[in-house]
């Protein structure tokens, strides 16, 4: 008896030879990649420079140049200034400003010893000048007289010539009243607190009478705990009583931005 073949029992082959037509599609596009960079690289100078020139014409530009290489007829000439130049010449600008004014703040001290020579010579004015501005310290010798706020009349005329040389600038100033650790307790000033605070607006109102802009003018009280010296000797705590005038280097901030109240 003739047995009937089962194809289903047929043994299969797997077709490991499909590789070869994902690898004929990759050799025929590298080849016809080096076919195009070829023709690319051959492309006739002459034909170049005609496309060139036509491109050039229809957008309403200027003929190209025999001895003109085509991408120089293409693009632009660009006349811009380097932007490192532009930045040197900010930070040049920057720089002559800061002399410029570190010139004028020095100017200005050269004027108050000037005015101020004797007292300067006698040790009683002490005049110094750092990155944050010019420094006057007056001792309160010179224009109070003790346990006083209110300047004294041989102070007045020394406290004029300084406001007559400060009040042709606009730099902020801030006076500052500073006092011994000996104690106060009068109507007046119950502590050194009220007796610095009131000799330093004493010194404001009169350079506001001369006419230093009140608007640039800070009074500022210290009591006895700024001390330049020590307190256990008479000398100390006299060259403690003082009145410092600091001339800012900064120029004032102008309030640009609109304050928000807080809750």
């Amino acid at each position: 008896m003739v047995r009937k073949k089962n194809y289903s029992e047929e043994e299969t082959h797997d077709n490991h030879e499909r590789w070869l037509v994902s690898y004929a599609d990759f050799i025929t596009l590298l080849f016809a990649f080096f076919v195009v960079m070829y023709a690319v690289s051959s492309i006739n100078e002459g034909k170049y420079k005609v496309l060139s020139g036509s491109l050039v014409n229809a957008f309403k530009s200027t003929t190209i140049n025999s001895d003109t290489a085509p991408q120089d007829a293409l693009l632009p000439e660009i006349k811009n200034e380097p932007r490192h130049e532009s930045v040197f010449k900010v930070v040049e600008a920057k720089k002559i400003q800061r002399v410029q004014k570190q010139e004028k703040m020095q100017s200005m001290a050269k004027n108050i010893l000037q005015v101020l020579g004797p007292l300067v010579s006698n040790g009683k004015v002490r005049v110094t000048q750092t990155s944050l501005g010019i420094t006057v310290e007056i001792n309160a010798s010179v224009l109070f007289s003790p346990g006083e706020a209110m300047l004294s009349d041989h102070s007045i005329e020394t406290l004029q010539a300084v406001a007559h040389v400060i009040k042709g600038h606009d730099h902020e100033i801030h006076v500052e009243g500073h006092t011994d650790n000996m104690p106060i307790h009068t109507i007046f000033f119950p502590s050194n607190w009220e007796l610095s605070t009131a000799r330093a607006s004493s010194v404001i109102r009169l350079f506001i009478e001369n006419g230093v802009n009140r608007q640039r003018l800070t009074a500022i009280g210290y009591g006895e705990n700024r001390p330049v010296d020590s307190n256990d000797t008479i000398d100390g705590r006299m060259r403690n009583r003082r009145v410092a005038i600091m001339i800012m280097s900064n120029e004032p901030d102008k309030i640009t931005e609109i304050p928000v109240v807080l809750n």
